[in-house]
């Protein structure tokens, strides 16, 4: 029997949107639903007070960040993610895959989830001090992939470490939080086909093998519920072929992993949802583009998370209902518009801010100016997605997304 239970309430009557309510051993959690990312059990600037207050109800944190620190064990003690953090609402953690992508094939770059235009310039950024001069030599990558796991060199400072699917499962019962998902290799936009298959058939492979490790530890499987991810890059052909291997094997949930073209999305997307079961949990994984959740909603996805608003926030950039602004802009120093009249966002800071003095917090690299802008946007997110969660049950989600792209995209 599951760790968790999922209903759907309402559908849209005009595309696959669906309203939902997720019940997890520490709370439920209403679908659609965005999961603020506590990276290293903190929301970056947010108190959890705070974000509930903002309307958040279910975080998450990452396994290979908690794993170097301070260490699964340390957390456990503790008594789990949760306790830890001082966060009494349900949690989840990935399984350290997009690690592997990011410290691998994208280290040094900014390659993301999405390709960017093929006239546009691949950005490289400063790379972070070579740890250790002998293992870069030796590895070439901070992240080496074989068909049993991943080995890696900390970030922090240069040791050598192994995942496996196996330690990973181990690592995330530990973390103890209530869904966690199975290790995968999260591929760049930028790979061939050719490759995308054989990353996409080893996922599969290492879904078998952490959805094994699971079921084995009895006392786990009560309080703790196991995600598979779907693969398969841009390609339709094998996001089908990744979303029918994935639902196969038994999962609590399923989560839409891996990378995209902006355009190929959606496509890629409707195949993998055509062979998903109608009665599992569905997680868009690290899709935090007002857009891009909104077409998520539509075709059909429960669950989102993404690192963007809180990114964004701390070099004060913040959602409005007219697009992004850049506070540091000129313009900014004398506009006296309080912050509530640009995000549609519930007061939830104990005082009303105006954009002046937020870029004046910004520009003069006081901390709370990052603060009022992570807390901005991730309330600006948590609102759009509760905002089409009441379009579906209303029956309107449709005008709803319209109203809010026009605005957003072209007001």
């Amino acid at each position: 029997m599951s760790a968790i239970s999922f209903q759907i309430e309402a559908r849209a009557p005009r595309s696959d949107a669906r309203a939902g309510v997720l019940h997890t051993p520490h709370g439920t959690i209403r679908t659609p639903a965005f999961v603020p990312v506590g990276t290293k059990a903190n929301v970056k600037g947010i108190l959890p007070d705070a974000l509930s207050a903002l309307g958040a109800e279910v975080v998450l944190a990452n396994t290979y960040h908690l794993y170097l620190q301070p260490g699964e064990k340390i957390v456990q003690a503790a008594g789990g993610l949760g306790k830890f953090m001082g966060w009494s609402g349900p949690t989840m953690t990935d399984s350290g895959g997009f690690q592997v992508f990011s410290l691998g094939a994208a280290f040094g770059k900014t390659i993301s989830k999405f390709t960017k235009p093929e006239n546009a310039e691949e950005e490289v950024v400063a790379k972070p001090v070579v740890y250790d001069e002998e293992v870069a030599s030796q590895h070439g990558q901070l992240a080496i992939i074989d068909d049993e796991g991943v080995t890696f060199t900390s970030h922090l400072d240069g040791s050598l470490h192994r995942f496996t699917p196996e330690r990973s499962v181990e690592i995330q019962h530990a973390l103890g939080a209530d869904m966690f998902f199975a290790f995968d290799e999260c591929t760049s936009p930028t790979e061939s086909y050719e490759y995308q298959r054989e990353a996409m058939e080893r996922t599969h492979r290492w879904a078998a093998r952490s959805l094994t490790a699971h079921r084995q530890n009895i006392e786990a499987n009560k309080k703790q519920a196991l995600f598979g991810i779907v693969q398969g890059g841009r390609h339709e052909d094998l996001r089908r072929e990744s979303a029918r291997e994935i639902a196969s094997l038994g999962f609590d949930g399923i989560g839409i992993g891996g990378s995209f073209s902006k355009e190929d999305m959606k496509s890629a997307l409707v195949a993998a949802v055509g062979e998903l079961p109608e009665d599992l949990p569905r997680h868009f994984l690290g899709i935090g583009e007002p857009g891009d959740i909104l077409e998520g909603i539509a075709n059909g996805m429960d669950l989102f998370d993404c690192v963007a608003a809180t990114r964004i926030g701390r070099h004060g950039s913040i959602y409005t209902k007219r697009g992004i602004i850049h506070l540091k802009g000129e313009k900014y120093r004398t506009d006296f518009t309080p912050l509530s009249n640009v995000g549609s966002t519930r007061p939830y800071m104990g005082g009303e801010f105006t954009l002046a003095y937020v870029a004046h917090l910004i520009r003069s690299g006081e901390m709370l100016g990052s603060v009022i802008c992570s807390m901005h946007n991730v309330g600006f997110i948590l609102n759009l997605v509760q905002g089409a969660r009441q379009a579906i049950l209303d029956g309107r989600f449709d005008e709803y997304r319209a109203d809010f792209i026009r605005d957003y995209y072209h007001g």
